[in-house]
């Protein structure tokens, strides 16, 4: 591969896969200078779509190894990206901060000793008597809820900033493609990209950031990596009860595995990430009011006004995500399992030093 120095040429780089992560990868690669084509058969219908969209990073209990290195990188450029997408849409913003409660009096303690043993990095204890609690149970009508509140983690919501990066993508005038690459192979030193529609497109490397669909383009190659579906679920629920005021409660917590997001006054999300399958269960209500013992008796599935569901992948043997260079010019990062928009800045960071290796 020529370098960059040597043909005074901008390289082209083909990134496969619309979600949030190929959307971050085709932003950053263009702001070094960097010529992309990214491309997409949904485009906005992906599994990005599908997500809540929390930022757990501060949270996050296990303080070693490549997925904290991750999630560290990520809380220290996410202020910065917020700033830079601004520009494009000036309500964009991280609201925070970000509830983690638990029934069960065992997880309690090590959240607490998380806490102790993270003085000063945003972590506080709540215990019963916590307002924040005290509304939770009263809603839910249920008890015994512990946790820990951390004022630097929370939630960007999803919509709003896809949204923004196309609005990016398009002022920085990046080439976006709806269609199905179905073909990858490398001719003479160049990659070359066939479409689903017969569609050839030639580039200096090319960027996997397409979740499962990934294994396709690799699976004839010598590369051993496999990756297992993830379901995430989510539903939305109505209620009109005179006593319910889901504004009276935090704007993101999460009770025991599951995340709620109180949107109105009468609405709330409640979601998870909790199916090693590729298709829903029918018993989703089921599945997601699982951490209550009695439900309340607003809580029925008659005030399902909308569920949801996105499919994601994991690794199987190796921690989430992939990120691996595969053969020179051929780059694969997927596989986030639940992180995504969390580790989205960390992991474009990372492809971009990756490519450095090859044209600088």
């Amino acid at each position: 591969m020529k370098g960059l120095k040597e043909n005074f040429q901008k390289p082209h780089i083909l990134i496969v896969g619309a979600g949030i992560i190929g959307k971050f990868n085709a932003i950053e690669l263009s702001e070094l200078g960097y010529q992309i084509t990214i491309i997409d058969p949904a485009l906005d219908k992906n599994s990005s779509r599908a997500a809540l969209g929390l930022l757990m990073g501060n949270m996050y209990q296990k303080r070693n190894g490549r997925s904290w290195a991750l999630r560290k990188q990520s809380i220290e450029l996410w202020p910065k990206w917020i700033k830079f997408f601004q520009k494009f849409h000036k309500g964009l913003t991280i609201e925070k901060p970000l509830i983690q409660l638990t029934k069960n009096e065992e997880k309690f303690k090590k959240l607490k000793k998380f806490v102790i043993n993270n003085a000063h990095q945003g972590l506080e204890v709540l215990e019963e008597k916590s307002i924040f609690i005290k509304n939770i149970n009263e809603t839910f009508q249920t008890r015994n809820l512990k946790g820990i509140i951390s004022h630097k983690d929370g939630k960007i919501d999803p919509k709003s900033l896809l949204n923004t990066l196309n609005l990016c993508l398009k002022y920085k005038k990046i080439n976006v493609v709806k269609d199905e690459i179905i073909k990858i192979q490398k001719i003479n030193g160049q990659w070359i990209a066939t479409s689903r529609n017969n569609y050839e497109i030639k580039t200096d490397a090319i960027i996997l950031c397409n979740s499962l669909s990934a294994l396709n383009l690799i699976s004839d190659k010598p590369h051993k990596v496999k990756l297992n579906p993830v379901l995430g679920q989510a539903i939305e629920l109505c209620t009109y009860e005179k006593n319910i005021d889901f504004l009276s409660l935090p704007r993101h917590f999460n009770i025991d595995g599951k995340n709620m997001l109180p949107l109105t006054r009468n609405k709330i999300i409640i979601g998870s990430t909790n199916e090693y399958d590729d298709k829903p269960k029918e018993n989703v209500f089921e599945q997601l009011t699982d951490f209550l013992d009695n439900k309340p008796p607003w809580l029925t599935k008659e005030i399902i006004t909308r569920k949801w569901y996105g499919i994601r992948s994991q690794p199987e043997g190796e921690a989430s995500p992939i990120q691996k260079n595969l053969e020179d010019g051929l780059i694969l990062c997927t596989g986030f399992y639940k992180n995504g928009f969390l580790l989205a800045p960390s992991c474009s960071h990372w492809v971009a030093n990756e490519l450095k290796k090859y044209f600088i």
